[in-house]
């Protein structure tokens, strides 16, 4: 949101995330700054600042009345997932973790998009574009469902063949989409027993300025008390995660050039097969301020 965070670690693994400036003279916390312990300590003069953001100790003296102002944050299958409060209000709300426990992603890409977060991810439910821009066929299994701050829906991809030759290569895909800067897509492979994940994430970086990453993985689909993968089945889920994210980067191109010089349309003249952009556009609107 145009503004600086500074993320780092304490010696017992949490994460942590803090407004960037050092509340003594002004310093960058995240511009040579250092994790001794517990405390985030500042490059320009050593003040040190505990966990709950207090400042605890100087080199010289007794430490000033001092705090860091924190970012509420949470980590959800390797991912950091900071609360933006303009107003100071805590979350509500929390990204889900996937079904199956311990799933990371093992394959990553990101760029710099011109467009807002939320033109990212109402992208999915645009299904005239997929034909048009990526050869998709797609077919709505399960229509967009909300459930307070997630909405979820499942759609059946598959290439945009004759329907003979469609048939034997398409596969239901599972979309869970959080906020404005959250989707996750589940893709179960049962003739491979694999179940992959691709996940978009987005934050918002600067006006009409977002930052975009794509991520994959793979695991095997199992029972709950199955033990971890074989060494040979771990290549296995990398291989299908660089791959699986390489089509989806593939696909992703084609989309920047269109959210690249595109502008939004706040009353969009929507067609009759359009009912999931309505719905969308609906949900959506409780991540705003009430103002404008």
């Amino acid at each position: 949101m145009d503004k600086d965070v500074v993320l780092y670690r304490t010696r017992d693994g949490r994460p942590r995330a803090v407004r960037p400036y050092c509340p003594h003279l002004g310093a960058h916390l995240g511009a040579g700054g250092t994790v001794q312990g517990q405390n985030l300590v500042c490059p320009f003069h050593r003040f040190a600042f505990a966990p709950d953001g207090t400042c605890v100790s100087t080199p010289d003296g007794p430490p000033p009345r001092a705090r860091l102002l924190h970012h509420t944050i949470s980590e959800h299958n390797g991912f950091v997932f900071a609360w933006y409060e303009p107003d100071g209000a805590p979350p509500t709300w929390d990204v889900p973790d996937t079904v199956q426990t311990g799933v990371v992603p093992t394959a990553a890409w990101s760029a710099e998009v011109h467009t807002y977060a939320q033109e990212i991810i109402e992208n999915t439910l645009d299904y005239r574009h997929l034909p048009v821009l990526h050869q998709v066929a797609v077919q709505e299994l399960d229509p967009p469902t909300s459930e307070g701050p997630l909405l979820r829906m499942r759609l059946r991809l598959g290439p945009d063949r004759p329907p003979v030759l469609r048939q034997r290569i398409q596969a239901d895909h599972s979309f869970l989409m959080a906020g404005l800067g959250y989707l996750r897509v589940e893709l179960p492979l049962p003739s491979l027993g694999l179940i992959s994940y691709l996940w978009v994430m987005h934050t918002p970086t600067g006006p009409r300025r977002t930052h975009m990453l794509v991520a994959t993985a793979c695991a095997d689909i199992r029972k709950p008390d199955a033990t971890g993968a074989s060494l040979p089945r771990r290549g296995l889920h990398r291989a299908f995660a660089r791959a699986m994210l390489r089509t989806a980067v593939g696909k992703v191109h084609q989309d920047l050039a269109i959210w690249n010089t595109k502008r939004y349309e706040p009353r969009p003249r929507l067609a009759a097969s359009d009912e999931a952009i309505g719905f969308f556009r609906q949900w959506v609107r409780q991540f705003y301020p009430s103002s404008p």
